[in-house]
């Protein structure tokens, strides 16, 4: 309740100053359902596949002045069900995604404060992970610096549990960073493009007892280059990871990736790739080193599968991944594409002495269809063909056939904009 009157004490102020500034006023409505079986791991022997629909729903309110932005994106999230009818609460889903402003202290100086997604680039090390109902965001503030061909962002984010009267090492939720600080920088030319990165990651560590609680800091950095002549497109990922990992182990790996795209005609489009994101020999650090790559706070989705066996919620310091692909797309009409996808995987280092490291082959199909302006439908299947030393990796040997099935309905409509 507290947080409804908050929204609503927040509309009318927009409502009343609209003649000074842009308003608009936007809604997002997403329900999906899947059928789940053997996404993200193996399907096991003794299981029944998993059927449900998943439900975004947002409201984006945007207030631009010339000196300011301001935007505002709570969201509900849930499953159909997951609350009874009939209920005097509803506290499952709601929270808030977005809430930053923008102060413009000139042309080429701002400071973006607040909870915000981060996105930078293909996505690779941050993004937004759109495909997830509730998306990521961070709590962060971003110094920008940009002139006509260049672009300058120093961020940085200090995360609590609580306020307190003392101590701020303390932070129990692993899941994300302590302390985080970056420096991105992008440059664009004719038909080249270019940006750097340089992350400091600080994960928590608690230990045994309280004194033992320490930031453990590893860094992140690279580099994303684009290059375009005609109809042929050519993109690469270059990062190392040093320092120290949670655990304290040295950190040395790296990702690298290069993707060739080439638009046939204006219907037809191809993609071949490879990337390589570095592992350790036999699944886990060893004699304090760790030479698996995290591709930390990207949109992993978006890379290796949309199965999501790699990088989604598992296989952090394991053997590390080898994806050769291929894509192809096809616009059927003005209104309709199909995407296929083909991946072969391999893992980057030593499984086992006994095995190949041939991980399996994925294949996914995707239709996209746009009803109208306020309205897209997109359908997808996904085959996951495994092998022994997916088995092996997966700790499942049932050898039960692995897929995946989702339709998805988005409906965003723009409710109100100021004249």
């Amino acid at each position: 309740m507290k947080s409804i009157k908050l929204l609503s004490s927040f509309v009318f102020f927009l409502f009343i100053t609209t003649s000074y500034a842009q308003f608009t006023i936007d809604a997002e409505l997403r329900p999906r359902v899947e059928y789940r079986h053997g996404y993200k791991t193996l399907f096991p022997g003794d299981a029944d596949p998993s059927v449900f629909v998943s439900q975004r729903s947002r409201l984006n309110f945007t207030y631009k002045t010339e000196k300011l932005h301001l935007y505002i994106s709570p969201q509900d999230v849930r499953v159909w069900g997951d609350v009874p009818q009939l209920n005097t609460a509803d506290n499952n889903g709601f929270s808030l995604h977005q809430a930053w402003g923008e102060v413009f202290l000139d042309t080429t100086f701002s400071v973006k404060v607040g909870r915000q997604e981060i996105v930078y680039d293909d996505h690779r090390i941050f993004g937004n992970v759109n495909w997830a109902q509730q998306g990521r965001s961070h709590d962060a503030a971003i110094l920008k610096w940009k002139n006509k061909t260049a672009k300058i962002h120093l961020g940085a984010a200090y995360n609590q549990e609580k306020e307190t009267l003392t101590g701020n090492i303390l932070y129990a939720n692993l899941s994300t960073y302590k302390s985080l600080q970056y420096l991105w920088m992008h440059k664009d030319w004719k038909n080249f493009n270019a940006s750097f990165l340089f992350l400091n990651n600080g994960l928590q560590f608690l230990g045994n007892e309280e004194k033992d609680a320490e930031t453990r800091y590893s860094q992140t950095t690279g580099v994303h280059l684009n290059y375009k002549i005609n109809n042929l497109k050519l993109t690469s990922n270059l990062y190392y990871q040093f320092g120290n990992d949670i655990n304290n182990n040295d950190l040395s790996a790296y990702l690298l990736a290069l993707e060739a795209g080439y638009a046939l005609n204006d219907n037809l489009g191809f993609k071949l790739g490879g990337e390589l994101q570095s592992g350790n020999d036999y699944g886990h650090p060893a004699n304090g080193e760790n030479n698996a790559f995290t591709p930390l706070y990207g949109t992993n989705h978006k890379f290796n599968g949309f199965m999501d066996y790699y990088y989604v919620g598992s296989h952090n310091h394991s053997v590390g991944l080898t994806d050769l692909y291929g894509k192809i797309s096809y616009k059927l009409n003005s209104k309709s594409t199909a995407n296929l996808h083909l991946h072969q995987f391999f893992a980057s280092a030593e499984l086992n002495e006994e095995l190949s490291k041939n991980l399996g082959t994925e294949i996914d199909l995707v239709f996209a269809h746009k009803i109208n302006k306020m309205v897209s439908l997109k359908a997808g299947y996904s085959h996951y063909f495994e092998t022994e030393a997916t088995e092996f990796l997966k700790n499942n040997f049932d050898g039960n056939t692995n897929n995946w099935a989702w339709l998805m309905l988005s409906i965003k409509p723009e409710l109100f904009a100021s004249k």
